[in-house]
């Protein structure tokens, strides 16, 4: 496994941390990062997290656009103005911060959910409403790829 993959719910303590899971920090580890990059989904109520994979594809996004100019530096004020560097504590927790866990209307509970390059962390109901929405829009769109006659470039013989 070389990504962020599957999904668990963890509490958040009193004192505002809440320990990432083991696979995801051993994907940051291998990754070569110290800590937990996060900022507020552009899109959705949660926290995009990930480390150098995550921070090479906000590059590649921001290279898109002209340096300087209005449309490049909202976006990155998007991505690093609202960003937060988290580190790991002996246990393998983060702390939230008030920002973020305002930003994903988060209170007590967390989902982490796996993205390959990144994971999101979601206020759990949230996640599983998500989820539906997801599978949902999953189905409608392998019923209109079903109906295909001939392979996509570069797939089949």
């Amino acid at each position: 496994m070389s990504g962020f993959v599957s999904h668990c719910t963890k509490k958040i303590d009193k004192k505002g941390r809440v320990s990432v899971p083991a696979s995801f920090r051993q994907v940051l580890t291998r990754d070569g990062f110290e800590g937990v990059h996060c900022y507020p989904s552009l899109d959705m109520a949660a926290i995009d997290c990930g480390g150098n994979a995550l921070l090479g594809e906000i590059e590649k996004q921001l290279g898109r656009f002209v340096p300087f100019s209005e449309d490049h530096d909202f976006l990155a004020s998007a991505f690093y103005g609202s960003s937060e560097h988290l580190g790991f504590d002996p246990e393998g927790r983060i702390s939230l911060t008030e920002s973020l866990l305002s930003a994903a209307g988060i209170a007590d509970e967390v989902t982490f959910v796996g993205l390959g390059y990144k994971f999101q962390i979601w206020e759990p109901q949230r996640w599983l409403a998500h989820r539906e929405e997801a599978t949902r829009r999953l189905a409608a769109l392998r019923r209109s790829l079903g109906s295909r006659t001939e392979p996509p470039k570069g797939e089949g013989a």
